[in-house]
């Protein structure tokens, strides 16, 4: 049913005006008890829970971050059978991102792509509809990321100041923390994967976290990087990240290494390189760190293997595009039964 409709209507129309009209219809549902509750005994599994990043997390697939921008529907979201969901990309300051268009569908590849450059409406608006969803049962239920990135107009060398405002305003609310430096769409942010430039917004980020929270409480913290780094690069940051006391690492944003136009491409073209980053992440950090494996991910297949080559979460976007509304109940209940 899904395909016929994504092939005959929703392929049909603007791809980020069938974005809103589909994450309007899944906030609608998510808010209405009675059909949350008949949508999620169709997307539930009875897989059971997996403690990773000292979070109990009822399954290893959850959305990855750039779908809910602004934490609008993330109740919705986990009714559809996410076990997390990642919020983001959130900045200190709120912004409209780039001009449109900005998001395109690459349809042979089954992939997308984007410049949409971290439109959102800023950590204080986020921090705050956070709470709210906090305050009730439903959301202290959910496990809940937050992808935190550098506003535009900040100067590359004032980012760790950047950073730590937003982690300061969201650590309360997160499960964890991920500080993206590898969105291709906002300029300079790239260059911040350089350790030496890294290790400041990161050891600002840790402060500012610990800071916003109850002593004591510990909000883990993760770095997203990208798959176009060298291999040595790769090395690098996974280095830092012991060196820091880092509670892991996001593989992989989305890539630059096409020639269809501007933005990053995400889907099944990054597959290979993300299973391989992931391995080399995990030869490098050894059993501590955790790893979330993302880019290209499909199928329960393409899962299993970036669980076999380390990862201990795993994420997806684009597949649920087109795949469809139960594309992340099914994944997991495939992967809570044996290979």
């Amino acid at each position: 049913m899904y395909r016929v409709l994504f092939t005959h209507v929703l392929r049909r129309l603007d791809p980020e005006l069938a974005h809103h009209l589909a994450f309007g219809l899944i906030r609608l549902v998510g808010a209405v008890p009675p059909l949350r509750a008949a949508v999620r005994r169709r997307t539930a599994t009875t897989a059971p829970a997996v403690e990773v990043l000292g979070v109990r997390v009822p399954g290893r697939l959850g959305l990855a971050a750039g779908f809910d921008k602004d934490a609008r529907g993330v109740v919705g979201l986990a009714m559809l059978g996410f076990a997390f969901v990642e919020v983001g990309t959130v900045t200190a300051r709120p912004q409209p991102g780039n001009p449109a268009p900005r998001l395109w569908r690459v349809l042979d590849q089954r992939a997308l792509r984007n410049r949409m450059g971290f439109n959102n409406e800023g950590a204080e608006a986020v921090a705050a509809r956070l709470r709210r969803l906090r305050a009730s049962r439903a959301g202290r239920e959910l496990v809940i990321g937050v992808n935190v990135g550098k506003s535009k107009v900040t100067p590359v060398d004032q980012a760790p100041a950047d950073y730590a405002t937003s982690a300061g305003l969201l650590a309360p609310f997160a499960d964890y923390l991920v500080v993206n430096v590898s969105s291709p769409n906002t300029p300079g942010l790239r260059s911040l994967q350089d350790v030496e430039l890294l290790r400041p917004v990161l050891t600002a980020v840790r402060a500012a976290a610990d800071g916003a929270v109850p002593r004591g409480q510990h909000v883990p913290l993760l770095v997203k990087i990208a798959p176009d780094l060298a291999d040595a690069d790769v090395d690098a940051v996974a280095d830092l990240v012991g060196e820091l006391g880092l509670d892991g690492v996001v593989a992989v944003n989305t890539t630059i290494a096409h020639e269809l136009g501007e933005g990053g491409l995400s889907g099944p073209p990054l597959l290979e390189r993300g299973v391989s980053v992931v391995a080399r992440l995990r030869a490098r950090l050894g059993d501590g760190p955790a790893i979330i494996g993302v880019g290209g991910l499909t199928t329960a297949d393409d899962a299993r293997r970036y669980l076999a080559a380390g990862a201990d979460l795993v994420q997806g976007y684009t597949g649920l595009i087109y795949e469809g509304p139960f594309w992340a109940g099914r994944l997991n209940r495939q992967l809570a039964e044996p290979a």
